[in-house]
């Protein structure tokens, strides 16, 4: 997957996963759902903000809605 931009939102993803003590770590589950999604024709990879969106969410310092308002975020600036 191609790097996407620095942007605002990345960076302050990257600065709260720090503040936190906060890392991705692959789990059992996350393995299987891209083999799923492979094997289903959708090649959907997360890349880095994106995995310290879903490990900031296990570790509880973010809610569903505050990782879709921010991975939206992300993503749209992204994008520009």
């Amino acid at each position: 997957m191609p790097a996407r931009p620095q942007t605002a939102t990345a960076n302050a993803i990257r600065r709260l996963a720090e503040r936190h003590h906060i890392s991705y770590v692959l789990t059992q589950g996350d393995a299987l759902a891209v083999n799923i999604s492979r094997h289903s024709g959708d090649d959907v990879v997360p890349d880095d903000v994106e995995r310290l969106l879903i490990a900031l969410q296990r570790a509880g310092h973010l809610s569903t809605r505050e990782v879709i308002r921010l991975q939206a975020s992300y993503l749209r600036e992204a994008k520009q």
